[in-house]
């Protein structure tokens, strides 16, 4: 399994904080959706049904706080902190290198891109003041800001721009960056080994870079404007064909974000400082904490032991928060998308008609909109409503059809046996689940459970307490369904990496390949719809993954923090830095 893609604990709360990871890059993992959402958990902490009065939002759309006097003590005494929860980063923590979209969660904050995205999803500078694009699309030219810093305090140049794309083509690099797959002249050289520097990369002066590929691709400027690494600190044991040393730097980061890291405590706490060397300035607030978030997130919110959590927008939710008196209340709607994975190397899996059944058979709008009161709405395509290039032209909603799914299985030769379970070959059709403890996985074990026996398929859930370890068993394959969500998504290509880059065990496929490329190839936004309308059409009758829900979300933060707006494709990221604690 790739570190771009993570599974769901409903104890994140930081889930939009993170940069929209695969258009800036895809070692920042994004939010995360395990079945269903954190609804239930919300009403976990708090059994009373009383709701605070109507309060209007204001032009952000923001609920105020009703009533700070019930800010809790604990909240109060906190003059210089933000605390936000988070679920376990294994604490590795440089950019390209990480090992959950946990660890991008922190990264993101020690960490500023060349190229960031507006509100639109449009490129806007970061610690590139502006760049140049030929005429061919073949050469990008990165403008850098003067006097840039790393948060050591030592220079920041195109030196270092450099140095980061060339480790992403080296043989030994095992990331999930897609710079290497952008075909920059020269790369696959050095990749061989034929090579000792990439042709393509070329530093004009300490604030000049250009970087030529062999065909145009839409997504390089974002791509490669992300985060940049010390060529001094991250290079200076550098071997070309050797990156081993990078693992032992990963917990000891070397940055120029807004913040910098002050101490990592595993399964409690990540502890970051004020970068004084910040090109933007030295962030408002001094100190910021990741607090592990495992356990209640409304208990947490309620007694003031974090600042900051997210819920599903249901009513029940937003009645609740308002009574709390204290939080401001923000509806979002994340740029993201969330989906089964499927393990297509078992042979059931292979065949499209058992996926369609498997489709048709789940019950998500039981699972993904109802059970959250209507904060969701069920996903059919790889794209967010959010995107430019969404449609629903043409697309199958696949509404829950048990009779159709029995009908495709029957056609797929998988026959009910004596037992009551489908068999084929002599094999039975079972189907191995994999989620992270939590409500949502029960509601998602619920109804998936009686939805799959009913159509004679066996349902075998295996639900993991420590993330880690879910993850560790994905990847080594023992399953055949396990629940993700995609990261904030920038462009509609970001959505589809993980259909080409063996994110999905066992996929191939010639024909997805070339409408991918055929999209990337042009800059025209009207002729990127038309690939992208096909395209998602196509991956909506093949189903490689089980599209799973879009989801509907409020931010619940202390009122005393001001300057807080999002994006939905940066989250709260670009805002933190000017987060201050009024009093």
């Amino acid at each position: 399994m790739k570190k771009r893609i993570v599974t769901l604990s409903t104890a994140i709360l930081a889930s939009a904080i993170l940069l929209a990871a695969c258009g800036n890059n895809a070692n920042n993992a994004g939010t995360a959706n395990n079945g269903a959402s954190n609804t239930n958990q919300a009403a976990a902490g708090n059994s009373s049904n009383t709701t605070a009065p109507d309060a209007a939002a204001d032009a952000s759309g923001t609920f105020k706080a009703s009533d700070m006097s019930k800010l809790p003590d604990t909240a109060k005494k906190r003059t210089d902190t933000i605390i936000v929860g988070l679920t376990d980063p294994s604490g590795a923590f440089t950019p390209y290198f990480q090992q959950s979209g946990y660890d991008g969660n922190v990264s993101s904050l020690l960490y500023t891109p060349l190229v960031t995205v507006d509100d639109k999803g449009l490129p806007v500078p970061g610690l590139a003041e502006k760049w140049d694009v030929s005429a061919d699309n073949l050469t990008y030219t990165y403008h850098l800001r003067k006097d840039l810093k790393f948060s050591d305090g030592s220079p920041l140049t195109a030196d270092d721009v450099a140095f980061t794309w060339t480790i992403l083509y080296d043989k030994s690099y095992d990331g999930d960056s897609q710079v290497n797959a952008l075909l920059v002249k020269g790369g696959e050289d050095y990749k061989a080994g034929k090579a000792t520097s990439i042709s393509g990369i070329k530093v004009i002066d300490p604030q000049t870079i250009s970087v030529t590929l062999e065909k145009p691709n839409a997504s390089a400027l974002t791509m490669l404007g992300s985060d940049v690494l010390s060529k001094a600190y991250y290079g200076k044991d550098y071997k070309q064909g050797d990156l081993g040393y990078m693992k032992k730097l990963s917990g000891s980061p070397l940055g120029n974000g807004p913040y910098k890291l002050e101490k990592f405590i595993p399964g409690q706490e990540v502890r970051m400082v004020a970068n004084e060397n910040y090109y933007a300035g030295k962030p408002k607030t001094e100190h910021f904490i990741y607090k592990t978030s495992e356990g209640d997130t409304w208990q947490y919110l309620e007694t003031g032991e974090v600042d900051y959590a997210s819920f599903s927008a249901t009513k029940e939710n937003l009645d609740k928060l308002k009574a709390l008196g204290f939080v401001n209340i923000l509806p979002y709607t994340p740029s993201n998308y969330g989906y089964i994975q499927l393990n297509l190397k078992h042979p059931a899996l292979q065949d499209k008609l058992v996926r369609q059944a498997l489709t048709y058979g789940l019950d998500r709008q039981s699972i993904y909109v109802d059970a959250n009161q209507g904060a969701g709405k069920v996903a059919n395509i790889p794209a967010s409503p959010t995107s430019w290039a969404y449609t629903d032209d043409g697309i199958n909603p696949y509404k829950y059809d048990p009779d159709k799914a029995k009908e495709l299985l029957d056609q797929a030769g998988w026959k009910v046996g004596s037992g009551g379970i489908r068999e084929k070959d002599g094999k039975a059709l079972t189907i191995h689940y994999l989620g992270s403890k939590s409500p949502a996985t029960d509601i998602f074990i619920a109804v998936a459970k009686q939805d799959y026996e009913a159509l004679g398929i066996k349902f075998e859930p295996e639900v993991f307490a420590d993330f880690n370890a879910l993850v560790s068993k994905v990847e080594g394959g023992d399953y055949d369904f396990a629940t993700f969500s995609t990261p904030l998504l920038t462009d509609p290509a970001d959505g589809l990496v993980q259909f080409i880059d063996g994110e999905i065990p066992g996929y191939s496929d010639a024909k997805f390949k070339e409408l991918y490329d055929k999209g990337l190839a042009t800059s025209n936004i009207e002729e990127r719809k038309a690939v992208y309308k096909e395209l998602f059409q196509y991956l909506n009758d093949q189903l490689p993954i089980i599209f799973t829900s879009y989801k509907q979300s409020v931010y619940a933060y202390n009122g005393r923090i001001q300057n807080l707006s999002v994006s939905p494709f940066n989250g709260l990221s670009s805002s933190l830095p000017n987060w201050t604690l009024g009093q």
